[in-house]
């Protein structure tokens, strides 16, 4: 090999993929002091500094010193060829290692200089075509790559499905490329037996490219080819996986149903993947669906997937649905939590379901859930508001009874409710205790009771007046 300078490079991407011997804790001490002659070494002082070193390298540390090189090509070449001179022979990851690092560069005629030399040492294998597919898809040479893999042959290495599926892993791996992966496949297909993992990394392309035609024609194409197999259960993931993100969830059933009769039925993982994509949609008829398809067929959902699409439905504000999921947990062996009771409380204050939200209440506690402290308040404040104060105050017991804290924002919805409604002698009382507790009444709190107990006549502003004396003094 030629001794050689580091080509241009997509900016950051090296770096970003092979860090240097600077970035690494892990590298041994010896390799360290190696890479150190190479990166601040003179080209021309470079072997002369490494032979004096002392240090006989071995197979492993000169894989261990080129994986940090790939900054340094030229400096990776005399260290190289120093080793090769020290060794017998060198291994075939050591090899490997310098035609990617040389291919990683853009320095593809010395790249193939290692390649002829591997042939004549007899270390070649598949392993080194697929850098040297990586290496040059990186930088957007497709046609090289593919021509790459039509010379194979040449050096000894079969053409078969996996240097096939390397390449196009290589193509589809490079934004909007799976059509350049297509043509390769459409030009090997009828001369290499291909199988279920071909059509899994083109699909991979489509979903990438959020291409739900191409999808759905690689698709039945692969169930002409291969036929349906559980083993291919990761590419009917993936394709429908593209299917719900191009919002064709009707689509997705169908094929769902397709796959349930030919014994390839998805699980859990593709359902919760597939709702995520929904509720980043915030799509929750589609979801609902989906769920039902789900749910029909057997599967049997965990309690975050519960608490997902619970979610989503209250933040829909489909109260029914939500509700329905929930009384379905037990039977599924599910049992609902924290958050799922207070996703619905919240959800049924906000739509000021007055019987529902007392109601529900009280189911929680029975489960022993409390309401968070941010529920509760306005709660408290719906309750009022819904003319059911003593279940406002009922809340208002729990949460001070079990320490439901912060309180300070019930304990102003407490005080503004009971003002609104003209108890004052309850305000009065309930006043003392939030000041006892050392709670904080607010100055807005403060001039709305006052407004409001001015206006009602001399016994509700003695009232208010007495607990400001006491609020002003606190």
């Amino acid at each position: 090999m030629e001794d050689t300078n580091a080509a241009t490079l997509k900016p950051g991407r090296l770096l970003q993929q092979f860090p240097s011997h600077v970035d690494s804790t892990d590298i041994s001490l010896t390799a360290r002091t190696l890479c150190e002659i190479l990166t601040r070494s003179s080209p021309t002082a470079i072997e002369t500094a490494l032979s004096s070193t002392g240090i006989s390298p071995s197979t492993d540390l000169v894989c261990e010193v080129l994986k940090y090189c790939y900054h340094y090509p030229s400096s990776a070449v005399k260290f190289f060829r120093w080793a090769g001179q020290q060794e017998t022979k060198h291994s075939t990851p050591a090899w490997n290692l310098m035609v990617d690092l040389l291919g990683k560069n853009q320095l593809f005629d010395p790249m193939w200089d290692a390649v002829r030399s591997m042939k004549q040492e007899g270390v070649l294998s598949i392993t080194t075509f697929v850098s040297i597919f990586g290496s040059y898809c990186n930088v957007g040479r497709f046609e090289e790559a593919v021509m790459s893999f039509n010379v194979m042959d040449r050096y000894g290495i079969e053409k078969d499905v996996i240097a096939v599926n390397s390449l196009l892993s290589a193509i589809c791996n490079e934004d909007n490329q799976t059509a350049k992966a297509v043509e390769f496949f459409e030009q090997v297909k009828a001369k290499i037996p291909v199988d279920g993992d071909t059509f899994a990394i083109l699909l991979e392309g489509w979903e990438k490219e959020g291409n739900v035609a191409e999808a759905t024609r690689t698709f039945g194409e692969m169930v002409i080819s291969v036929g349906w197999s559980p083993q291919n259960m990761s590419a009917y993931d993936t394709f429908l996986n593209t299917l719900v993100s191009g919002s064709q969830v009707d689509e997705a059933i169908k094929f769902l149903q397709l796959m349930k009769k030919n014994n390839c039925f998805p699980g859990l993982r593709f359902f919760s993947t597939a709702l995520v994509i929904l509720i980043k949609q915030n799509n929750p008829r589609n979801a609902m669906a989906l769920w039902d398809t789900m749910v029909g067929n057997g599967l049997v959902p965990n309690l975050t997937m519960y608490n997902t699409m619970i979610g989503l439905l209250c933040d829909n504000d489909d109260l029914d649905n939500a509700i329905r999921l929930l009384d379905q947990m037990p039977f599924n062996g599910v049992f609902a939590d924290s958050l799922t009771y207070n996703m619905i409380f919240k959800c049924l204050i906000k739509s000021k379901k007055v019987r529902e939200v007392s109601n529900f209440f009280r189911e929680m506690i029975k489960n022993e859930w409390h309401p968070t402290h941010s529920n509760c308040a306005m709660a408290i404040s719906m309750l009022f508001q819904g003319y059911d104060p003593e279940a406002a105050i009922e809340i208002w017991n729990y949460a001070t009874e079990n320490n439901i804290t912060p309180l300070d924002a019930s304990a102003n919805a407490l005080l503004l409710g009971l003002c609104n409604l003209g108890r004052f002698s309850d305000l009065r009382r309930y006043g003392d205790e939030v000041l006892d507790r050392r709670l904080s009444i607010y100055e807005s709190t403060m001039e709305d009771l006052k407004k409001t107990s001015y206006k009602e006549g001399r016994a509700a502003r003695d009232k208010f007046e007495s607990l400001s004396r006491r609020w002003k003094a606190r």
